[in-house]
């Protein structure tokens, strides 16, 4: 059995600029192949940069803070305790306002990859 601690795991800035500690994953501790599970944390006053994936759906499980999440055209305030699923080819961005990380488990099927991500802003 394959599996992975926290308290070891790499964090690594992904290309929307969150946090990314992944947990299971193609080629991480705990090996999956058809989905990957990571914690993003976006640190106060701060913004993701608006992005999509091609093929993978994406869920949100908040577990900390809070902020305001969009997905498509609809802006929704998000909460520990809030899940939303944002389906493949669908832009999106996090936004904490508050004084604390905002922190978001984020399941993706097919798992998540860099290659799959098209940022839909400039990354300056």
């Amino acid at each position: 059995m394959e599996h992975a601690r926290y308290d070891q795991l790499e964090p690594y800035v992904t290309r929307d600029g969150s946090t990314i500690r992944e947990w299971a994953g193609p080629g991480y501790a705990a090996e999956a192949k058809n989905q990957s599970l990571a914690e993003a944390r976006v640190a106060p006053r701060s913004v993701t940069i608006e992005h999509l994936h091609r093929r993978s759906e994406e869920i949100y499980l908040v577990t900390a803070g809070a902020g305001v999440l969009r997905v498509g055209n609809e802006e929704r305030v998000v909460v520990a305790g809030d899940c939303v699923a944002i389906p493949p080819g669908t832009p999106h961005q996090l936004r904490n306002a508050g004084e604390v990380d905002l922190v978001v488990v984020c399941a993706c099927s097919p798992p998540y990859s860099h290659e799959d991500t098209v940022l839909l802003e400039d990354d300056g």
